[in-house]
């Protein structure tokens, strides 16, 4: 409830325009939809484990399962068609480029991705010129004409203010001239190299969001058994006791 109603906040507070100009790639989306399944799943299994609920055990049972065989799916598909796993999330950034100026949430991502992973852009800084902010065009007014974010920017030691004006002109530059003041690689590779690097943690996390899945679903089928094994020692009582030789 609380991923929810951050969620709307942050999409109240947002022009009208420009949220549903990225409504596809809005992070307070995200929050909202994930919020509200959450919620509706594990109502399901709280009040049905409480009241003994057949039913909403079944589906929180059911729910779960479909979960656990879409997060397996798409581990596998995203094993055996790598390159076509590559081209959707150059996809995804790509168009989150476009809407970088459109939503602060955004932003404040992108930049955020980019400073971890030290790079600039999808598969390279000039992917920027895809915004129309950062456009190298010569009909495009923007005092940020074929220039980068500063989240491209190599970090400056002991910097007490930070020079959001580093990456001006940077698009126009030739890779060798701009790898001296930005990053140069695109935050793909970057992402690749890091999943590479990180197989052991990532398998790590994926069994540890498994585990309390599984756990879930044969704890509420156990449950589901025994209220089925209760209610028919009850009918049985019940015929018994109006049996006259009983």
């Amino acid at each position: 409830m609380v991923m929810v109603a951050v969620g709307v906040y942050a999409r109240l507070m947002k022009h009208a325009e420009a949220a549903l100009a990225c409504l596809a790639v809005d992070p307070a989306i995200l929050l909202i939809v994930v919020g509200v399944l959450m919620f509706l799943l594990t109502f399901c299994g709280c009040i049905g484990s409480l009241r003994e609920n057949i039913c909403l055990l079944q589906t929180f049972s059911l729910c779960l399962t479909i979960v656990f065989l879409l997060q397996l799916a798409a581990g596998v598909l995203g094993f055996v068609f790598s390159d076509k796993a590559r081209g959707k999330v150059s996809e995804i950034i790509n168009n989150a480029i476009v809407h970088y100026r459109d939503d602060l949430d955004l932003q404040n991502l992108i930049d955020f991705g980019q400073k971890k992973f030290s790079c600039c852009g999808g598969i390279s800084y000039k992917d920027w010129s895809q915004n129309m902010y950062f456009n190298c065009s010569d009909d495009n007014p923007s005092r940020e004409r074929c220039s980068v974010p500063y989240s491209c920017c190599l970090p400056t030691p002991n910097q007490a203010v930070i020079n959001t004006m580093c990456g001006q002109g940077m698009q126009a530059l030739k890779y060798s001239e701009a790898s001296d003041v930005i990053y140069t690689n695109g935050c793909i590779d970057k992402l690749v190299n890091w999943i590479h690097s990180n197989l052991f943690l990532l398998g790590g996390v994926a069994l540890g969001l498994a585990i309390p899945q599984l756990v879930g679903i044969l704890l509420s089928q156990i449950l589901v058994n025994q209220i089925k094994d209760q209610i028919k020692l009850q009918l049985y009582n019940q015929q018994h006791r109006a049996d006259p030789w009983y």
